[in-house]
């Protein structure tokens, strides 16, 4: 079940959320009503879906699962995240829900992952945002980059200590003898 709606930057909130809200349901249950002779096809198939549809989010990056006979999983790294979008048809605005698109730069036009059923929407879309921003913006430093700042670092306070060596003995000549 869905945790309360997560406020400005509060991860933790976010990284609880495993499964849609319970209204979903009954989103699900108006599409199959509408399906018209189909409804008694259409409802399991929902239902299923709704039963089985699980969401993980961790430091790595964002997946859903869903499907009995044909299981389905979907795995977004932060850093493949391209754009993120909000869709709320009437019925789902109505019951307070949307549902997250995520767009991969994959060759689909379509969403790559669809989180659906959510009350706390736009606090995932914002934190998927800084994720993906953050990922791109800060990439981690590879073992090498981390040796030659150290290098670099090194060979600064060496300058230091050189320029502060001059100093003293400039400081230590008799005026006349400085210009």
């Amino acid at each position: 079940m869905n945790t309360p709606p997560a406020q400005g930057g509060d991860d933790a909130a976010i990284f609880r959320i495993e499964r849609p809200h319970p209204k979903l349901m009954r989103v699900y249950f108006l599409r199959a009503l509408l399906s018209g002779p189909m409804f008694f096809i259409v409802l399991p198939v929902m239902y299923f879906r709704y039963y089985t549809l699980r969401y993980r989010f961790d430091d790595e990056g964002v997946a859903a699962s869903w499907g009995i006979l044909f299981r389905r999983e979907v795995n977004l790294t932060y850093a493949r995240i391209q754009d993120i979008h909000i869709n709320a048809g009437f019925v789902q605005r109505w019951l307070g829900l949307a549902d997250v698109l995520v767009q991969t730069a994959s060759g689909s036009a379509g969403a790559e992952l669809t989180i659906e059923g959510l009350l706390e929407y736009q606090s995932v879309r914002d934190f998927l945002y800084r994720r993906m921003r953050g990922v791109k913006d800060e990439p981690a430093p590879t073992a090498a980059q981390r040796a030659a700042d150290d290098e670099v670092v090194q060979l600064l306070r060496g300058i230091q200590g050189d320029l502060a060596a001059v100093r003293a003995e400039l400081q230590r000549r008799p005026p006349e003898a400085r210009s």
